[in-house]
């Protein structure tokens, strides 16, 4: 891999195509391709690393792939692979916040706030939550609203409800 180049591909999965992207260091993106801010996110991606984007599949894309697939056919519940997250102090703290969250569980914006020591920054929380780079392995679909609805997923909510009623055992794939 050459350190100023970002290589980016495309997974299918059964909540839509998702552009992945993977640094030298790890998975520096996963959005979902039909977000219209996807080009923006990219461009902001390929400034924020300073790297040019080749559409390339990786061993490190393939492996994330493959997880991917393991994620969505209930037999992994947690990924391993090398994260590159880039964002202020308080996002990559609120990122790292939400990698706590266990598998099949939720949180409130409020629980994850005082989590992080600050009861009063619910709005920063869920700001931060919302420029999460890399969707499902960076779990902010477990984040709900604090009397149990489902609010705020850049993906949208019908996916934020998929992924938690897969990872409740509420839903079956074949």
């Amino acid at each position: 891999m050459i350190e100023n180049t970002i290589y980016k591909s495309y997974i299918t999965t059964p909540i839509g195509e998702l552009l992945a992207c993977v640094s030298s260091h790890g998975v520096c993106m996963l959005d979902f391709y039909d977000n219209e801010q996807t080009e923006i996110e990219l461009d902001k991606l390929k400034k924020c690393f300073q790297a040019s984007i080749v559409e390339e599949k990786t061993p490190l894309f393939l492996e994330l792939e493959k997880q991917l697939k393991a994620y969505f056919s209930k037999q992994i519940t947690e990924f391993n692979l090398p994260l590159d997250l880039r964002g202020t102090d308080f996002q990559q703290r609120v990122w790292e916040s939400l990698l706590n969250i266990p598998y099949g569980k939720t949180i409130s914006y409020k629980e994850q706030a005082i989590t992080l020591g600050n009861i009063k920054g619910i709005r920063a929380v869920a700001s931060a939550n919302g420029m999460n780079p890399v969707a499902i392995i960076v779990p902010c679909h477990r984040v709900i609203g604090q009397n149990g609805s489902l609010i705020g997923y850049a993906g949208g909510l019908w996916r934020k409800k998929f992924l938690l009623e897969l990872e409740s055992n509420q839903l079956i794939l074949y």
